[in-house]
């Protein structure tokens, strides 16, 4: 690519990479994981506890994906000991040239840290800890870092048994976000630095989008309905016409990419949500949808779905938001599942200037799942 951005991006990543320096402060992103120092994780973790000096860390093995992950575990002193300081923290950080790319292109950065920084701490719902979030507009280095929740609580993936209780408590999770926000001052204030769904959306789609959402298409004939397969041609069209629907639509604050990997349940059965790098200003619609076609099997979800969305829009009024009427929400649920369903089709076959983001057999499930629902919402006549 050789647009403005992805020069801007590069250059500034190269110049990054030639300087080498080492973060010092809290206002430093580093690099690399290996630049850390202790004083740096002083600076971001310990300035409440004035004494806390780091005796040693180690670095957690690499995970690589649409971020660069890493686990750093931690050895403090006596003060920072009794000031609580954690013994461990996961980061998320785009430390590499694609991640950046992506992330800047798509506004993901921009999306995550924000979120931490200015809305999280707006609404009390179950999601982690957030300890230190910043960004540099330019080079779209980043770093997020969180509380640990290693063996307090166990991410999900496309394997976790569900059942509609379990939808449910994700959709109460959902509803108490949706209704926190629908249609505040905030929105429209603080929060308007993060983008309205169709924004989010078409800045992604600049990045080699449509062609990697094709060839997901493509390499998934035997999973997806005949109906739907057969008029692959359209999907795109379709998706943009969803996208552009989406801008008559009310806003409150909704998290984007909802699918079971990134919910998690702690030891007590609680769900909470993590990964906010979607987090965008658009319609309930699409966190719904996305939700329940992700969470359950093809067969459970046309049994449950019409309840679920019943329980949703009860557990939305309930908490402060509109009143919907069902005929009205299922509406706006049809015409809001192609840009989920973009969101799996452009994982399976990524073009190069994509970084790896999702396992093969998590994007078959989540196609699989997702195809159904719109070959079942006749999703390609809905516009």
């Amino acid at each position: 690519m050789s647009d403005a951005l992805t020069i801007q991006i590069t250059e500034a990543f190269n110049a990054e990479m030639s300087r080498g320096a080492s973060p010092r402060t809290s206002q430093d992103i580093p690099s690399t994981y290996e630049a850390i120092g202790s004083e740096w994780l002083e600076s971001v973790l310990g300035p409440t506890v004035p004494q806390a000096r780091v005796l040693d860390f180690r670095l957690g093995p690499p995970d690589e994906g649409t971020n660069n992950r890493r686990r750093i575990h931690l050895e403090w002193n006596e003060a920072g000991r009794e000031g609580g300081l954690p013994s461990s923290v996961f980061c998320k950080a785009t430390q590499g040239l694609a991640n950046r790319l992506m992330l800047g292109h798509s506004g993901g950065v921009l999306c995550e840290v924000s979120f931490q920084n200015l809305a999280r701490p707006l609404r009390e719902i179950e999601a982690p800890v957030c300890l230190h979030a910043r960004f540099e507009p330019v080079s779209f280095a980043s770093i997020v870092i969180f509380r640990d929740m290693a063996g307090e609580a166990e991410f999900c993936s496309e394997a976790t048994a569900t059942d509609q209780a379990f939808v449910e408590q994700q959709l109460d999770l959902l509803a108490a976000l949706h209704a926190r926000f629908f249609e505040t001052a905030e929105l429209h204030g603080e929060l308007s630095i993060l983008p309205t769904w169709y924004d989010r959306f078409h800045n992604l789609a600049r990045f080699h989008l449509e062609e990697s959402c094709a060839a997901g298409v493509e390499a998934s004939e035997t999973i997806l309905p005949r109906a739907l397969f057969d008029r692959r041609e359209e999907i795109w069209g379709v998706t943009l016409e969803s996208l552009e629907a989406s801008r008559d639509m009310p806003l409150m604050l909704c998290h984007g990419d909802v699918h079971l990997k990134n919910w998690y349940r702690r030891v007590d059965g609680r769900l909470g949500l993590g990964d906010w790098g979607v987090a965008h200003r658009g319609h309930w619609s699409r966190d719904v949808c996305y939700t329940i076609a992700t969470a359950l099997d093809v067969g459970d979800r046309r049994r449950l779905e019409g309840p679920l969305l019943r329980h949703y829009l009860e557990a939305l009024a309930a908490r402060g938001g509109p009143r919907i009427g069902f005929d009205e929400a299922l509406w706006c649920y049809r015409r809001s599942l192609p840009t989920a369903f973009a969101f799996w089709s452009m994982t399976l076959k990524p073009t190069p200037d994509f970084p790896d983001m999702q396992p093969p057999t998590a994007a078959r499930v989540f196609i699989e799942r997702l195809g159904a629902a719109m070959a079942d919402h006749e999703a390609l006549d809905a516009f």
